[in-house]
């Protein structure tokens, strides 16, 4: 209880080339990366944040959809 995380809402990551960066920060004082994975084109990662993971960060050319809408980042 108290927990304001929704564990039930997930986002997609999709690549569109080869060598999409996902980047897991962590939560609390210090920001740190705690995870990455490697996405190569068409491949598609489904996510959520958790109690560790405050954001991430998308580094190359990839679809990002959300409850909220869905994004382009460009390389």
């Amino acid at each position: 209880m108290g927990n304001s995380i929704d564990k039930t809402d997930f986002f997609v990551i999709k690549a569109l080339e080869d060598g999409v960066n996902v980047i897991g920060l962590t939560r609390g004082s210090d920001t740190r990366f705690h995870h990455s994975e490697k996405l190569d084109r068409n491949e598609v990662m489904i996510a959520q944040f958790t109690e560790h993971t405050s954001a991430v960060k998308v580094r190359g050319k990839a679809v990002i959809q959300t409850s909220h809408g869905e994004i382009s980042s460009d390389s």
